[in-house]
């Protein structure tokens, strides 16, 4: 099997009214060598072109009813089965922040009920208001994931936050918090610099439990997180790692899977 060249590899940017982090995102995905298109939504017919579909940060449709809320619903209505046979192939689907939102309210993530089953949301933030500052990750042990896998396992990233609704609350309460965990679901926690994984406010800009920063679906090809790894492309720590590394994964998982 021939791995296929970066680029080779067609990454949709969805975006509607009010996204504001495609052009970063688009950006990450040209200088790691694939190439990005950003698609609006009432555009986007089909998903064939593509390996890879990323949903942005931002405040899409005023954040109105919830954040992500009017996103869903309206990918629901137009190509949500389509969607649902893209992730089946293990084609791999990642939202930023305002994108993770969107993927908790199609229910994609954490992905432990029936297809479209919404069993999470991402809730105000403890403070009772938006929060933009710098976020220090530990990338935890977990599966293999589309977003992570050149990022090694206690590595940490200093990546900037910038929500208002960033608190992970899953329906099944402690166990279900338990079960992502035994899972490997957990990517990466907020910690300080003692790696303290339950270091409280503002180490964890928003209250959510257990630390959680961003999660993936069980197999590994749907993945969400709140910090902007896009507006840390070239910031660097003292390992070489940063949000780059995260797109290189992306395109290094895509090409030796397809």
């Amino acid at each position: 099997m021939i791995e296929m060249r970066p680029q080779d590899i067609h990454a949709c940017i969805v975006r509607i009214e009010g996204t504001n982090n495609e052009d970063e995102m688009y950006r990450a995905f040209k200088n790691v060598g694939a190439t990005p298109h950003l698609v609006h939504l009432n555009e986007l017919k089909t998903l064939d072109p593509y390996q890879c579909i990323m949903i942005p940060g931002g405040f899409s449709a005023g954040d109105y009813v919830r954040a992500g809320a009017i996103f869903a619903s309206r990918i629901r209505s137009r190509l949500f089965d389509e969607l649902l046979d893209f992730v089946d192939h293990g084609y791999p689907v990642g939202g930023i922040c305002n994108g993770f939102q969107v993927l908790v309210e199609l229910g994609l993530l954490p992905g432990d009920g029936e297809p479209g089953e919404v069993t999470a949301c991402l809730a105000e933030n403890d403070s009772a208001r938006f929060e933009c500052r710098h976020s220090l990750l530990l990338r935890t042990p977990s599966n293999p994931c589309a977003f992570t896998s050149r990022l090694p396992e206690g590595e940490r990233l200093m990546v900037p936050s910038a929500h208002a609704e960033g608190k992970l609350l899953l329906a099944g309460g402690i166990r279900a918090y338990k079960r992502i965990e035994e899972r490997g679901q957990v990517l990466f926690k907020y910690v300080n610099y003692a790696n303290e994984t339950e270091a409280p406010y503002p180490w964890n800009p928003n209250g959510s439990p257990h630390n959680i920063a961003g999660i993936c679906n069980e197999k590994g090809n749907v993945f969400g997180m709140m910090p902007h790894p896009e507006r840390a492309f070239d910031i660097e720590n003292e390992n070489g790692y940063a949000g780059r590394t995260l797109f290189e994964s992306l395109i290094r998982y895509i090409g030796e899977t397809f």
